[in-house]
C-alpha cells in the first residue's frame, strides 16, 4: 500500500513511518500539519492515510478537519484516525459521505501491531474499522429520530459489533451463537433499515453509518 502519515509528534510520526515500511508498505509523504496533509493526499492520491486529530497551529481538531476536506478534493479517499482523542463533530463530518474506507482508533488502546495493521488493511480496502469507545461517544449524539428505532436489543448488540469491523464468524463467536444466527441478524437489520442493494460489504458500511448517525 502506499501511505500518508499525518502526526505533528516527531518521534510517533517517524515511528509510524518505520513500521509501516518494515510490513512492506510504502510511505509517500509523512506531515506534521493539516494543509500538507490535504495537499500530499491531492498529490499521492494514496491507498490510504493515518491521521492524527491535534495538530498546529491550534492543536484542537485540525487534523481531522484536513482530512474531510481531503475527502472532499478526493472523494473515498480512505483515512485511518489514530488519536488519543475522540472528536465527535469532526468524526460525524467523516462519516458523512457514507462511501466508508474510514478507520478510527485510540492510541492507547491499540496493543496489538497486527490488529493495528489489519484495520489499515481493511480501511484501505474500503471498511469502517471504529474503537468501540469512538463508536460510545458518538452515539451519545444520537438524534431523536432514530432510524434504529425498530431494531431489537438483539439487532443493536449486532449491530455495534459490526461497527467495531467484525465479521458474521467473529461476532458469532464472540456472542457465541451460530453463524446461522448472526446471518438472520444481520439480514433483519438490512431489511429494517431499508438496504436493499446487492452488494454485501457496502450494505454493511452503510448500517454501520446509519447506526453512528442514527
Amino acid at each position: 500500500m502506499r501511505v500518508v502519515i499525518a502526526d505533528d509528534a516527531v518521534l510517533l510520526r517517524e515511528g509510524l513511518v518505520r513500521l509501516v515500511e518494515e510490513n512492506g508498505h510504502t510511505v509517500v509523504a509523512a506531515v506534521g500539519d493539516g494543509p500538507s496533509l490535504v495537499s500530499s493526499i491531492v498529490e499521492h492520491k494514496p491507498d490510504v492515510s493515518i491521521v492524527d486529530v491535534r495538530m498546529p497551529p491550534s492543536h484542537t481538531d485540525e487534523g481531522l478537519r484536513a482530512a474531510v476536506e481531503a475527502r472532499g478534493l478526493v472523494p473515498g479517499t480512505p483515512i485511518l484516525v489514530l488519536s488519543q482523542y475522540v472528536e465527535v463533530s469532526y468524526a460525524d463530518d467523516l462519516l458523512a459521505d457514507r462511501l466508508g474506507a474510514v478507520g478510527y482508533l485510540l492510541k492507547d488502546r491499540v496493543s496489538l501491531v497486527a490488529e493495528f495493521l489489519d484495520g489499515l488493511r481493511r480501511v484501505a480496502g474500503g471498511g469502517t474499522v471504529l474503537d468501540p469507545e469512538v463508536v460510545s461517544q458518538l452515539l451519545v449524539r444520537r438524534r431523536r429520530d432514530d432510524p434504529l428505532r425498530n431494531l431489537t436489543p438483539r439487532e443493536r448488540e449486532v449491530l455495534g459489533l459490526m461497527a467495531e469491523g467484525l465479521s458474521n464468524n467473529a461476532i458469532a463467536r464472540k456472542m457465541v451463537v451460530t453463524d446461522g444466527a448472526i446471518e438472520k441478524h444481520v439480514r433483519n437489520i438490512f431489511t429494517k433499515l431499508s438496504l436493499h442493494q446487492d452488494e454485501e460489504q457496502h450494505r454493511r458500511v452503510m448500517a454501520v453509518l446509519a447506526y453512528l448517525q442514527g
